[in-house]
C-alpha cells in the first residue's frame, strides 16, 4: 500500500509541473549600473596587479642580462 501512496504522489507532482518560461523584462543592449559597478572593480583589481607584475618582470629582465661579476653578493 505504501508504495501505491508513493507512485501516487509523484504522478500527482509530474502531473501538476508546467513549463517555465523566461522573463522579457531586461534588455541585453542596455546593462544596470550594477554591471558597470562590477566591471569597473574587476578592472580596478586587473590594473593593481600591473604594477606588481610589471616590477616582476623587469626584474627579471634585469637578471637575466646583467653581468655575472654584477650577480654575485658582495660581503
Amino acid at each position: 500500500m505504501r508504495a501505491r501512496t508513493y507512485i501516487n504522489t509523484m504522478i500527482a507532482t509530474a502531473a501538476t509541473a508546467t513549463t517555465a518560461f523566461a522573463a522579457n523584462g531586461a534588455q541585453a543592449d542596455e546593462p544596470g549600473l550594477l554591471v558597470w559597478a562590477f566591471m569597473g572593480f574587476a578592472a580596478v583589481i586587473v590594473a593593481g596587479q600591473l604594477v606588481p607584475a610589471a616590477m616582476l618582470v623587469i626584474g627579471a629582465v634585469k637578471a637575466i642580462f646583467a653581468k655575472p661579476e654584477e650577480a654575485k653578493i658582495k660581503g
